[in-house]
């Protein structure tokens, strides 16, 4: 399940070349080997489609501002964004069924981006959803770190996860209570769930630094934490009705850095997805507010910028859904 966020993206271009054979397809950077097969895949569909020969090679060119590896579904939005891009060439609209079918034989497993930020369970191997839970997740603020130090993870070597009768138990529990969460749109209720999803997702891929996060969470007053399935993207959940947010956020920040562990980006679930500098820096008259006088400067103050990154739920978290932009060069 994705938690999303606002911010990064792809941007696919393609240019079909006519006449040039299959095997002159190419991608730039080149080593995106998923979006190459994905944009293979997606001229042949858009040619059965439209009753035409596929068209043969082309180049197919990527951009965008994903951080690879770290289980913000890097690969997923280039293979998407790839195969919008030849739809756009065919002048087509897949559907979003067909994009996830593809998308799954492009990569052997995908995010559901194709489907927009609805909190939905997806089959990511099978590239459909089981379950639409609702509109949109409980609201929620998540302060991102990253773990590991922030180093890529190499999906494709993990083991794929076996589960026992238990587990499968567990999370029809842990199921049944997000179904209540995302109806009464229960904010606490969701770090719940997602702090136990990450518990139990421990025993496939360890974490060192869980321990550690879980304690934070408790002392700063989070109501959970989530961790990516498959990479090093963590964040902490706070409700964003607590009266006294800012100052939790503070110190989740401060308590984040001392255990060494970066700080990525705090945003909200829900909306544009910008937190307040108030909420991040506190208020810039700490002692008590004074009213401007004819001499204040009118200078902006400078505050401290947050660097871009984030995580997601659902089998001990994930990925964040990135945009996907696409473009198409004739």
């Amino acid at each position: 399940m994705t938690l999303p966020m606002q911010g990064p993206g792809t941007r696919a271009e393609f240019t079909p070349r006519p006449g040039t054979s299959p095997g002159q397809l190419t991608v730039f950077p080149a080593d995106r080997t998923k979006a190459l097969r994905a944009a293979a895949l997606a001229i042949e569909e858009c040619a059965a489609l439209r009753g035409q020969a596929p068209c043969g090679g082309g180049e197919l060119t990527l951009s965008g501002d994903v951080p690879l590896g770290l289980g913000m579904g890097s690969s997923s939005s280039d293979v998407i964004a790839a195969i919008r891009a030849v739809a756009d060439a065919y002048r087509l609209r897949l559907p979003p069924a067909t994009i996830a079918r593809l998308a799954v034989r492009a990569e052997r497993a995908s995010d559901p981006l194709m489907l927009g930020g609805r909190p939905l369970l997806f089959a990511q191997r099978e590239g459909r959803v089981l379950e639409v839970l609702g509109d949109a997740l409980p609201p929620a603020v998540v302060v991102g770190c990253a773990l590991g130090g922030g180093s890529p993870v190499d999906t494709l070597s993990l083991p794929a996860p076996r589960h026992d009768h238990e587990d499968v138990r567990a999370y029809e529990r842990l199921r049944s209570l997000l179904r209540r969460a995302v109806a009464d749109a229960d904010t606490a209720l969701l770090g719940h769930v997602s702090t136990e999803s990450a518990r139990r997702a421990q025993r496939v891929r360890e974490q060192r630094e869980f321990g550690l996060l879980d304690r934070i969470a408790g002392r700063v007053g989070a109501v959970g934490l989530q961790i990516a399935h498959s990479g090093n993207v963590a964040g902490l959940l706070f409700d964003p009705a607590a009266p006294d947010l800012g100052h939790r956020l503070r110190r989740c920040v401060r308590a984040l850095r001392t255990c060494g562990i970066p700080v990525t980006r705090t945003f909200a679930t829900g909306t544009t997805g910008t937190i307040s500098e108030e909420h991040l820096h506190g208020r810039a008259h700490v002692r008590r507010d004074r009213p401007a006088r004819s001499d204040t400067s009118r200078r902006r103050a400078h505050l401290p910028a947050l660097r871009d990154d984030e995580g997601r739920l659902g089998h001990g978290g994930g990925t964040a859904p990135a945009r996907h932009r696409h473009r198409t060069t004739r």
